[in-house]
């Protein structure tokens, strides 16, 4: 195995990350009158700022992140399609709370049913969701707790997939970060969690729908979120916010007011962004143009890159030094583009932080009987 040690040393930062250096301080005070806050950076998953929030308490409408999370993997693994029309059931038609008031065997399509759920929190919009998926709201929170059980959430029990009040159903503010932070993975989510005001046509006639969260109009970089109220849960907010490298994601539960949970969630911001910085140590786009040889191929070498962006996450002011080692494999024809061909190891202080593949950027094909001989002819 190629092993080549690059020794950068880079205005960046000391880190907070599991096993790193910590110079970034973990502030456990609460900037607000909520029962529960966390905010996080999204990419290396640092926490900034906690709060009660290992707690198991009511998060009402916040439950449905994790049906949308589950929405967004059928999507993904082609067993639901946007484009799809559902029949509504009698059973979610009759929903309370917060709903778009769909009709009972009205067709609707599922983007439009998603995008009411994300924009209006509607729970006949949930549950018709719940029975396509999975046949039925029963079977649909089985698949949430299993969901919460792979991401090793220990605070998170799920009984119905809207939130509305109703015995055993608690999370924490950790625990809603952490799955939002799965949902968001998913790109999609973001063509409906930025609209404003829109409306979702029924057979006769529509209803307007006007985003439960505030900060996407009032907060400058919030694109996405999820609010939550319930009289036992108080007013709860799941947001994120994105400038320049850095994205945040932001949890609070119990909140007195809603105008409260928008104010601490924007403080909560407002901290992350100030005080702290992303910084990308690997850049797919300025990577150094490199390649690898290919043996038995149609080419002799194929040229390699990182298959993704790695942030180093601190506080404004720190700097550090990083070890970057990249490790190249012996490289075979055939070769698919997107095909891993080594890994760039990333250390701070000696410490191993993160881990990249490199990737081949073309396909290579495997030489056929005549290319070989040929091959052969011109190395002898």
């Amino acid at each position: 195995m190629k092993k080549i040690k690059i020794l950068l040393v880079l205005f960046v930062f000391c880190f907070a990350l599991t096993g790193l250096n910590k110079s970034v301080t973990i502030v456990n005070a609460n900037t607000g009158e909520s029962k529960a806050s966390f905010l996080m950076d999204y990419n290396s998953g640092t926490v900034i700022s906690k709060h009660n929030e290992n707690e198991r308490l009511k998060i009402a409408s916040m439950t449905k992140i994790m049906l949308l999370l589950l929405c967004y993997e059928n999507i993904e693994a082609g067993a639901l399609s946007l484009d799809e029309t559902i029949v509504v059931s009698k059973n979610a038609s009759n929903m309370g709370g917060s709903q778009v008031f769909l009709e009972e065997n009205g067709e609707y399509l599922v983007k439009d049913l998603i995008k009411s759920i994300i924009v209006s929190s509607a729970n006949d919009a949930s549950v018709a969701m719940a029975e396509r998926l999975y046949g039925s709201e029963e079977n649909c929170v089985k698949k949430m707790n299993e969901k919460a059980e792979s991401l090793n959430l220990k605070n998170t029990l799920f009984s119905n997939c809207t939130g509305l009040p109703k015995p055993m159903q608690y999370s924490s503010a950790k625990d809603v970060a952490l799955i939002f932070k799965e949902l968001i993975k998913h790109s999609n989510y973001f063509e409906y969690s930025k609209i404003w005001l829109d409306k979702i046509d029924h057979k006769n006639n529509s209803t307007e729908l006007a985003n439960t969260n505030k900060l996407v109009k009032f907060y400058d970089g919030c694109d996405g979120g999820k609010t939550g109220y319930t009289s036992e849960a108080g007013f709860c907010l799941t947001a994120t916010a994105k400038r320049g490298n850095m994205r945040l994601i932001a949890v609070v539960i119990g909140s007195p007011t809603s105008k409260d949970r928008f104010g601490e969630v924007s403080k909560m911001f407002n901290n992350g962004f100030n005080n702290y910085e992303n910084k990308a140590v690997v850049d797919v786009n300025s990577y150094q143009n490199e390649f690898v040889k290919v043996k038995n191929g149609e080419v002799s070498q194929v040229e390699i890159k990182p298959k993704n962006n790695f942030y180093v996450f601190s506080k404004k002011g720190e700097d550090a030094n990083v070890l970057i080692e990249q490790n190249v494999n012996k490289v075979c024809a055939p070769l698919k583009c997107g095909e891993k061909v080594g890994e760039i190891v990333v250390y701070s202080n000696g410490t191993e932080i993160g881990r990249v593949d490199l990737v081949s950027t073309k396909d290579v094909k495997k030489l056929n009987f005549f290319g070989n001989v040929l091959q052969i002819l011109k190395e002898w």
